[in-house]
């Protein structure tokens, strides 16, 4: 773990960058001189634009689904045609009333549907997309379920009890191993993976849960009853490892990184090393940009993205050394949080949600790959 003052010596040295077309010095820290708010409240880097393509009790564009209470996680999902799915949780917390939606749209960007892919559960938090083209919905309360999505509504959605019944977070799929990595939203939470029999059918499997005995390397350990009825899964093994309240999920270069909001780290599991390590930790990397850590998304270049809860309403990029610069800002939106962030098929757009007043679903379109590389971005 980076100490402080090598954090700030790795921001210090990264932190400066000529503006594209001119030759001012801009901080790449510097939300104010950096990027600008635009005509949707959006605050964006230089030749990126914005526009808002749902809000929450409003119909889609075109279509007549009014888009659902407070969205949460959400992922893109390549279509037949040439154009896409965004999908999006509802974490609304009335039993039977969230559940998650999506909106379609063609290889122009056009908005062409939208609709719900799941419905009658509740505070469906974030979840993970499977790489045979699935959304899979976490359920953010005791007992909670995952449920396995089509990514337009064509065909109901499942449960997955064997996955697990806890407070869901978010999913990860680990294609090299064939598993899948879940998170849980407790302060005394576990970091679990979900074994299939037979990889892209959840059906049958089996969920262990994240070990380490005094002394010994980390293993994964069955969880019994993954019912998690009437003993909670986190309670079921000894010695699990436990994380203060997980949050965002995901693969970067066959590495798992995720959140914890109770201690604001970010951490990552090399499946092939066996090894935890934190990469980010407010306690000791306080630069004042990245706070209540949340949902996450890498990029297809392998760059990772953190939406916060709270905060100041930022998306902020997070490089492996733990130095990070703000992307995208929401300025003055108040009780809040930042959701959903996932890119389109072509890597060039960015969605996320602002959760509350009102909810809104956004698109941020641009030169994402312009960040792939180390230091601030080229403009």
């Amino acid at each position: 773990m980076s100490t402080r003052r090598e954090f700030l010596r790795v921001s210090t040295l990264g932190s400066a960058a000529l503006v594209f077309g001119g030759a001012a010095v801009l901080s790449a820290c510097d939300p104010v001189t950096l990027r600008k708010v635009d005509a949707n409240g959006v605050m964006v880097h230089p030749f990126f634009t914005s526009r808002i393509v749902a809000t929450t009790g409003v119909a889609v564009e075109g279509t007549t689904y009014d888009w659902h209470l407070w969205p949460d996680g959400g992922a893109t999902f390549a279509l037949p045609d040439g154009g896409w799915s965004y999908v999006s949780n509802s974490e609304w917390v009335l039993a039977g009333a969230a559940g998650a939606g999506f909106i379609r749209f063609d290889a122009g960007g056009n908005i062409t549907d939208a609709g719900s892919i799941l419905a009658g559960t509740q505070r469906n938090c974030a979840g993970g997309k499977t790489p045979w083209g699935t959304w899979l919905s976490c359920e953010e309360i005791n007992y909670g379920a995952v449920w396995e999505c089509d990514p337009i509504g064509a065909v109901p959605a499942v449960e997955r009890p064997l996955m697990g019944k806890f407070f869901h977070e978010a999913a990860a799929c680990d294609v090299a191993n064939e598993v899948i990595y879940l998170t849980e939203d407790r302060p005394d939470g576990g970091l679990y993976r979900f074994v299939p029999d037979t990889w892209e059918d959840l059906s049958a499997g089996q969920l262990q849960v994240l070990t380490q005995a005094s002394g010994q390397p980390l293993a994964w350990v069955d969880v019994p009853d993954p019912s998690g009825d009437p003993v909670h899964t986190r309670y079921q093994v000894t010695d699990m490892v436990l994380f203060d309240g997980g949050e965002g999920i995901d693969m970067v270069d066959g590495v798992a990184y995720f959140t914890t909001k109770g201690d604001n780290r970010v951490w990552t599991y090399d499946p092939t090393a066996n090894a935890l390590a934190i990469v980010y930790d407010d306690d000791v990397q306080v630069n004042g940009v990245l706070s209540g850590v949340d949902n996450l998304v890498a990029s297809d270049t392998g760059v990772v993205y953190i939406a916060e809860d709270g905060g100041n309403m930022q998306i902020v990029l997070l490089r492996p050394d733990g130095s990070t610069f703000p992307v995208v800002e929401l300025p003055g939106v108040e009780n809040s949080e930042m959701c959903g962030p996932a890119f389109d098929p072509s890597g060039t757009r960015l969605y996320f949600s602002s959760q509350r007043n009102p909810g809104a679903t956004y698109e941020i379109t641009g030169p994402w790959a312009s960040f792939r590389d180390a230091g601030p971005p080229p403009f």
